[in-house]
């Protein structure tokens, strides 16, 4: 495998932004368990080992139970999520990879149907923030694990 660049030490001041937009969307109207499925949705799609790893543990830390965690790839024909999870994780597949034609308005009515619009508008903009990590952390090939004491995902006691 090819050593490639760290591109937090390479640009350091568009990390520091792209860091802080995260952190608002974390304080966003979207409650934190759907924001953690989410995160776990796009980096399962995406294949990004990094960012699926920081996701599963953070989900653990805020309490999330295990089996939702295992189902959230499946989570069509699982019983254990909520209509509006089911929305949420609709809207991150559809903006993820996004079809060719945009999105339908039978996807967006349904979505919107869970979501007022500022909660729709919050929610797109951390479908945004996890696919930019996700892209970033693929092209460079971050190690999963390997900022777990920085961000304090340790605690999860997940190895």
């Amino acid at each position: 495998m090819t050593q490639r660049i760290n591109y937090v030490q390479q640009s350091p001041e568009l990390f520091k932004k792209f860091y802080e937009f995260s952190g608002m969307v974390k304080e966003s109207s979207i409650e934190r368990s759907i924001q953690d499925l989410v995160s776990i949705r796009a980096s399962q799609m995406n294949g990004c080992a990094f960012c699926l790893d920081m996701h599963v543990k953070e989900a653990k830390l805020h309490g999330e139970r295990e089996l939702r965690v295992h189902h959230v790839s499946i989570w069509r024909e699982s019983t254990l999520f909520s209509p509006r999870e089911r929305a949420a994780l609709a809207w991150t597949e559809v903006l993820t990879h996004l079809p060719e034609h945009g999105v339908s308005d039978e996807i967006y009515q349904r979505v919107r149907e869970q979501f007022l619009e500022k909660e729709l508008s919050d929610l797109t903009y951390a479908i945004m923030a996890i696919n930019g990590w996700n892209r970033a952390n693929v092209a460079f090939q971050t190690v999963p694990g390997s900022s777990d004491k920085v961000f304090g995902l340790d605690k999860a006691n997940l190895s």
